[in-house]
């Protein structure tokens, strides 16, 4: 169960509760915040909706707690309930959660995490006449996409063609006056020399109120560029996955020791929701850097050695670098970047 999954289910529960008058509410919150649990908090996430609803509701924190407790017993993937502090829910996931998510990401491939959160929702972005906000634009608007939204790109002016056919940039952008809502710190000098990618990194990665820098360190291979760890992981995960079919086995999810990177991967559809409401893709590149570093101490040990014959513990540990794989070539994809599987 992912954190978007378990915030549904928290949601259903409050809303079923109010439909069979346990909870006298008169507007139910539209989604649910769940999250790791906080000092003195246990389990995998923790929720203060009881905190939220208990003033409308007339009743004590505890007591909703304690209601909502009850009814999340019963649902599948949930082991445990615990009630602390002055309301909060601490969830924890049934056993196998990790395998499910595995399965989860390599079902869903590179769509993992897209939502029709905002289907049918259309969405006008406004950006300055200047090469950093219409790629912010850009990568802004491939995730709305990938959260059902139909966004509308503006501009005062059309880009210049450098921008369109170095760095993607569409063309497709409506010249009309209005209000620059997409307005970052400005790129200091022209980013085109570095090449779409580095480019794009280069600009997109900062947060929109830093000033991006425009150099050769967005080139280098080595670990000092997060591009590079970034597309290393992801090339690395497809090598290992190609070695284990020349091996002769293949992916199988099951429990594998990397809570890090379980944490990470089901932290991504979380992610994209934050950097669609947000316009910040800084959030969603930030976090393909944090899915990188903790998929790589897992690389070393995913296929056997030596004379090892491969064994469960293997088909699970490649399960869990092909998903997450999976993830940052979705990532990337959706920054506008090449995730190559030879690097």
């Amino acid at each position: 169960m992912t954190p978007v999954e378990l915030s549904r289910t928290v949601l259903h529960a409050v809303r079923r509760a109010v439909d069979e008058g346990e909870l006298a509410v008169a507007v139910v919150p539209e989604r649910v915040v769940v999250a790791p649990p906080g000092p003195g908090g246990c389990g995998d996430y923790a929720t203060n909706v009881a905190l939220q609803l208990a003033r409308p509701a007339g009743q004590p924190a505890p007591a909703v707690a304690e209601l909502l407790r009850t009814r999340l017993l019963r649902t599948d993937g949930i082991s445990d309930v615990v009630v602390t502090g002055p309301g909060f829910l601490n969830i924890s996931l049934a056993g196998g959660a990790d395998a499910r998510l595995v399965r989860d990401i390599l079902r869903a491939g590179r769509r993992y995490g897209h939502s029709d959160a905002l289907a049918g929702q259309t969405i006008e972005l406004h950006a300055a006449p200047e090469v950093r906000a219409l790629v912010l634009m850009d990568a802004v608007a491939r995730v709305l996409r990938a959260q059902g939204a139909r966004p509308q790109l503006h501009c005062t002016r059309p880009p210049e063609d450098a921008w369109v056919r170095v760095l993607g940039v569409p063309e497709d952008i409506h010249v009309r006056p209005g209000r620059d809502a997409l307005r970052p710190v400005p790129a200091p000098v022209d980013p085109t020399p570095l090449g779409r990618d580095a480019a794009r990194w280069a600009l997109l990665h900062p947060a929109p109120h830093d000033r991006p820098r425009i150099g050769d360190e967005h080139l280098v291979q080595r670990e000092s560029n997060p591009l590079f760890r970034v597309r290393y992981a992801h090339a690395r995960s497809r090598a290992v996955v190609r070695n284990a079919a020349d091996l002769g086995f293949g992916p199988e999810p099951g429990p594998v020791n990397a809570s890090a990177l379980h944490q990470a991967l089901a932290d991504h559809p979380r992610v994209l929701a934050a950097t669609a409401a947000h316009r910040a893709p800084d959030r969603l590149a930030r976090h393909l850097v944090a899915v990188a570093d903790a998929l790589a101490p897992l690389l070393p040990s995913v296929l056997p050695l030596g004379d090892e014959k491969p064994s469960a513990a293997h088909r699970a540990r490649l399960a869990l670098a092909e998903a997450a794989g999976t993830v940052l070539a979705g990532g990337l994809t959706l920054l506008g970047i090449d995730a190559p599987a030879h690097l």
